[in-house]
């Protein structure tokens, strides 16, 4: 392959490689809204939506080099990336709606309310608790933040590398093609670190630009939200294409 043709894949892959994260709103909004719903740090964020990010790209990859050593035409390798494509569509909603009905149904455990109570003496007491925290100590409270935050881990990690990097695929033919595996591998770095970089640059920026806002009185809804949201993105994908 000459330089200029090498030049030109990988500016397509940069290219391509940003644009497409850019307008995927799947490739942020999850990570932003679940990260604010569970109280994640920003690192913790990041290095999820990192995680991610290279599963995404790397199935996409294993697939692709697969399909084309054994000579699988760039039909069927888009068509396998199309059915990759809705079933991750399909999961984001499925995993969307599954924790926005959970947190629904934790939230109105948790509804603060009060009992009184007539004593002796005739004097009436009254307090108040919620059903979702009356018998919980805090280290009960840490043990199921940390089963969630890892169900919520992998469930996006396994949801992203089902999803494809379609555009990719064709890329990597042509160098394929000439069995310069040398400039496959520099294609598929451009187009990962471009694709996962962008991914933690957006999801970074939106998580400290949503921190700012003042949302207390919607905190106690924050995983209803969340998961309305993800659900969201996903219906994005599949309706719209995004």
């Amino acid at each position: 392959m000459t330089e200029s043709s090498v030049a030109v894949l990988l500016f397509t892959a940069v290219s391509i490689g940003l644009v497409h994260t850019l307008i995927g709103v799947d490739h942020s909004l999850p990570f932003v809204v679940l990260g604010h719903a569970r109280g994640w740090s920003l690192r913790k964020v990041l290095a999820i939506t990192a995680a991610c990010g290279l599963a995404h790209v790397l199935s996409s990859v294993v697939i692709g080099v697969a399909g084309i050593s054994v000579g699988v035409a760039l039909e069927r390798l888009e068509l396998v990336e199309g059915v990759r494509g809705s079933l991750a569509a399909w999961l984001l909603i499925a995993f969307g709606l599954t924790w926005a009905t959970w947190g629904f149904i934790r939230g109105r455990r948790g509804e603060h309310h009060s009992h009184r109570h007539a004593h002796d003496d005739g004097s009436l007491h009254e307090h108040g608790h919620d059903h979702a925290r009356q018998h919980l100590h805090a280290h009960e409270a840490t043990v199921d933040g940390r089963k969630l935050g890892f169900m919520a881990f992998w469930s996006l990690f396994l949801i992203f590398a089902f999803g494809p990097c379609e555009a990719l695929i064709p890329m990597l033919m042509f160098p394929a093609a000439e069995h310069a595996w040398g400039v496959v591998v520099l294609v598929t770095a451009a187009f990962g670190i471009t694709t996962i970089g962008t991914m933690m640059a957006v999801v970074g920026a939106a998580y400290v630009g949503l921190g700012r806002l003042s949302l207390h009185r919607f905190e106690k809804h924050a995983d209803v939200f969340a998961g309305l949201a993800i659900a969201g993105s996903g219906a994005a994908i599949s309706l719209l294409g995004l």
